[in-house]
């Protein structure tokens, strides 16, 4: 039996080709283009100035919508978060956050990870595979279709590691950012990693305007490797000059995520050590207070220790924000939504 189409995972030109061997006059790629990535509709009926004959074809040997919501949570803050049911019946988790400047979206880009981070929930049972464009582009379109509102800046920081989906990611950044869909600026776009350095390389080419923000999570070696299994392949002095390489190549400023973990990575020594490693670079600092997950490590950091570090950061000339906390009240740690479905879903009593 032959695979059916994602057809949203066609980019401008490869779509032109696929209605041009559908036997259709080239306009047709232009409607159907514009029905899938402007209008976001996800029945091929709704295409009314497609012949019927078309849409018919397209049911048979294409999927429209790759990514559909079955849970919604909203938290007392406005924080939407999303439970999302790919065509395959995993799952995956969205979140729409609310700000005056626009929404954002954070998106997943693997159903499951195998990055293996102590305090993340989202690599509770490993991965299970990467997605789609479409199934990436379904994520921030379904969230316009509910809410009836604009998203005009993407997170890639949800479940998985955008940069072991490297290919998919890639066309999925170009098609979101391209003048016949949706048109988000790519300055807009926020793609995090825990440090794949070949990856990083690779991206530094891209010619892309992307925020790259990294997890770090830790000033030495000793203490990301204790969080971080990733650590043991790529040493933070490689990923530092991966990162001064990305700067150099793209203009473009390097965001360093760290979650402040009680005990852990918190105390004015860290806070001294990460000013070190980071003096000179175009960088900023997002410290994010640990959203505690049961079964993974640690503890959130108190929130006068939070700002004694972030105080020292500043000393050192250190560009430095603590990450407004939003949506604790709808399980707000990535995965553990999806890993509530898991559980529900294998009998066990969540």
């Amino acid at each position: 039996m032959q695979e059916k189409t994602h057809l949203k995972s066609l980019d401008w030109n490869e779509l032109q080709d696929f209605t041009k061997q559908a036997g259709q006059k080239a306009f047709r790629s232009k409607q159907l283009y514009q029905w899938m990535h402007k209008q976001l509709v996800c029945s091929f009926d709704e295409m009314t100035n497609l012949s019927k004959d078309f849409r018919e074809a397209l049911k048979k040997d294409c999927i429209l919508c790759s990514a559909k919501t079955v849970k919604q949570q909203i938290s007392s803050d406005g924080t939407n978060k999303f439970l999302m049911e790919l065509s395959d019946g995993n799952h995956i988790e969205s979140v729409l956050m609310k700000y005056k400047h626009g929404n954002s979206v954070c998106i997943s880009t693997q159903a499951g990870c195998r990055m293996g981070c102590r305090f993340c929930a989202s690599t509770v049972g490993g991965l299970i595979r990467s997605l789609q464009p479409s199934e990436l582009l379904d994520q921030v379109y379904e969230i316009q279709r509910i809410t009836g509102e604009r998203v005009s800046n993407v997170i890639l920081m949800g479940i998985g590691e955008p940069l072991d989906n490297y290919e998919n990611v890639m066309k999925f950044i170009r098609m979101l950012s391209d003048e016949h869909g949706l048109n988000i600026s790519q300055r807009n776009i926020t793609l995090s990693t825990c440090g794949l350095v070949k990856q990083m390389e690779r991206l530094a080419e891209e010619a892309l305007t992307i925020t790259l923000a990294v997890s770090l999570h830790a000033p030495n070696d000793i203490i990301r490797r204790e969080m971080m299994p990733v650590a043991n392949q790529y040493p933070i002095q490689e990923i530092m000059e991966s990162c001064r390489n990305y700067i150099r190549k793209t203009n473009r400023r390097v965001t360093f995520e760290y979650s402040m973990v009680e005990g852990k990575n918190d105390s004015p020594k860290e806070a001294g050590e990460l000013s070190s490693l980071l003096k000179g670079m175009n960088c900023h600092v997002n410290l994010i207070p640990l959203n505690p997950v049961e079964g993974r490590l640690g503890q959130r950091s108190k929130r006068n220790h939070i700002e004694v570090f972030k105080k020292i950061l500043e000393k050192n000339h250190i560009n430095v924000t603590i990450r407004r906390e939003m949506g604790r009240d709808i399980d707000a740690a990535c995965g553990q939504l999806r890993n509530k479905q898991r559980e529900a879903a294998n009998g066990r009593i969540i």
